[in-house]
């Protein structure tokens, strides 16, 4: 079983060597922009990580050493694309072949089932796992995990989502072979109590927040940098790759579901490579309050309650040994 992430990480050696996983929806030109990709754009970010010589690596390397201790790979980078749009198989994987880069594909097994708008077919998918795509859980359903619905009880709201994530990676194996048991959480929500049931059921979590992975990464809660929209830019995209895992010794207060709203952050830190002064954070892309608490421990909390559909709090300080790198930890809230 996995050890469940926000405790203090105790033994484990920080280090500010990271890797980058990159998420995207659609290549196309004809599906909404806030999720989608030009094949263009889709194709200059390959290009520049050829350009740049980044290590473009499967998911499943950099699992297996986050999960053995081992640092990741120098300037690694994993691709990785939710719901299984069939655009993935008209569009990306012929560019993905042509740079011989390996990549992930979660999917909710049941809207593929019920071909619930343009997704691909099991066909197409076996198609993509043969020529070495893999493919990984994305609940079966497409529901909101988080926390329980209203008028739904803590017991059924664990039953309902431990049956959809489970359904899922058992049509997965039927369907495809899969054993590996990761999890991208849908619309990327995730709870302290949703993070111990995915830790108890022996998968690792990955989200939709920002940010890179390192030793200290949390294996319920793996940012992953969105990389639609306006951060298809390469002056946006650029960026991302030279940033490293926010050295986080324990979550104090980080449970994306609790507190009022505007909610706050607590962090404990390993600042050997960072000055506190230097670090920043941010909503919606206005700067919010810092405090320390004391040397290694900092809240933020917004002025005004957080109001849009993707709620984020972002911090970034710069690393004193990378130059032109900084660290970064994004945190997501799923509030009422």
């Amino acid at each position: 079983m996995l050890k469940f992430a926000l405790l203090l990480l105790g033994t484990l050696t920080l280090s500010s060597q990271a890797a980058v996983i990159l998420q995207y929806h659609h290549v196309s030109t004809s599906t909404p922009r806030s999720t989608s990709v030009t094949p263009a754009e889709f194709r200059s970010h390959l290009q520049f990580l050829k350009d740049q010589q980044y290590q473009v690596i499967g998911l499943d390397q950099l699992l297996n050493q986050l999960q053995s201790g081992q640092e990741p790979a120098a300037n690694a980078v994993v691709i990785t694309f939710d719901d299984g749009y069939d655009n993935i198989y008209l569009q990306a994987h012929p560019i993905l072949q042509q740079f011989g880069f390996p990549y992930t594909v979660f999917l909710s097994p049941a809207l593929i089932d019920r071909r619930e708008g343009p997704v691909m077919s099991w066909q197409q998918i076996k198609k993509l796992q043969a020529d070495g795509v893999l493919i990984a859980n994305h609940s079966s359903y497409h529901d909101h995990l988080a926390k329980p619905r209203p008028g739904e009880s803590k017991a059924d709201w664990r039953h309902r989502v431990k049956q959809d994530i489970e359904l899922a990676q058992q049509q997965l194996e039927q369907q495809l072979g899969i054993k590996h048991k990761w999890l991208a959480y849908p619309y990327g929500e995730f709870s302290e109590e949703l993070e111990q049931l995915v830790s108890q059921l022996g998968f690792i979590g990955i989200g939709q927040q920002s940010g890179a992975v390192g030793l200290a990464s949390s294996l319920t809660r793996l940012p992953r940098y969105p990389s639609s929209s306006q951060y298809a830019a390469l002056k946006h995209f650029e960026p991302k790759l030279k940033t490293l895992a926010m050295p986080v010794k324990k979550a104090l207060a980080a449970d994306p579901v609790k507190g009022p709203n505007p909610p706050t952050l607590r962090l404990q830190l390993d600042v050997t490579d960072l000055n506190p002064n230097q670090l920043n954070c941010f909503s919606n892309g206005e700067a919010i309050a810092v405090k320390w608490l004391n040397a290694d421990s900092f809240e933020a909390k917004a002025k005004e309650p957080l109001r849009s559909s993707h709620k984020r709090y972002n911090c970034t300080v710069p690393s004193r040994s990378h130059k032109g790198y900084f660290y970064w930890y994004s945190q997501p809230w799923v509030l009422d």
